[in-house]
């Protein structure tokens, strides 16, 4: 895994149809911690994670990520090399099962064990059965999968509770502290605490 100093936002503003969505908004995280994007509906919780993965150009300010070199990366696309995004659309080809997607990931990307990966997300019952015959919470569980066998330092993460049981939300909090524990960092935007220390940062009113 590629090593990450940190992220920081200087009073960015951003909009969408023409909606300012906010501004003059700024924070900063370094390697090992979790940042939790927090506010209503609308607020621009994905909008701003997606304007760090660089899918979105911002009306103002700067998105600096620092690596553990000490080097200062403004560009989105290198910045996107240190990224690895989960959201509402998994990621993952529905036609093929889990350990084809992940043994895909796995060597595309060299990092990782995909049986270790299935082991630990708890998907043998369901390794040879094709994604589009999973449910929603099973295909989060790939998703996350995925996410392990990456390899990228900062890990976007929207909403990514939604769709698991109890079981599963406490796996998700396991990886996250994982991830941060081997020096990654983590920003998810949610409306449910994560289960892991973190930090907050409020976007909109209650």
């Amino acid at each position: 895994m590629a090593a990450l100093g940190g992220l920081s936002g200087d009073k960015l503003a951003l909009t969408r149809g023409g909606h300012l969505l906010f501004r003059d908004l700024s924070f900063e995280i370094s390697a090992g911690e979790t940042l939790s994007v927090e506010g209503p509906n609308g607020a621009g919780k994905t909008s701003l994670l997606r304007s760090i993965a660089g899918f979105l150009e911002l009306r103002a300010g700067t998105l600096t990520l620092h690596t553990a070199a000490g080097v200062t990366v403004c560009d989105p696309e290198e910045r996107a090399q240190f990224i690895v995004w989960l959201g509402h659309q998994d990621g993952i080809k529905p036609q093929l099962t889990p350990a084809e997607n992940l043994s895909f990931f796995a060597r595309y990307y060299g990092h990782g064990d995909m049986e270790q990966a299935i082991d630990r997300l708890g998907l043998h019952r369901v390794r040879d059965l094709p994604v589009q015959y999973l449910s929603a919470g099973q295909k989060k569980r790939v998703s996350f999968a995925r996410l392990t066998l990456i390899g990228r330092p900062l890990w976007l993460l929207d909403e990514p509770l939604s769709s698991l049981d109890a079981a599963g939300r406490t796996l998700a909090a396991e990886l996250i502290a994982q991830h941060c524990e081997g020096g990654g960092t983590v920003i998810a935007a949610t409306h449910e605490p994560l289960g892991v220390p973190c930090r907050h940062l409020q976007l909109g009113s209650a």
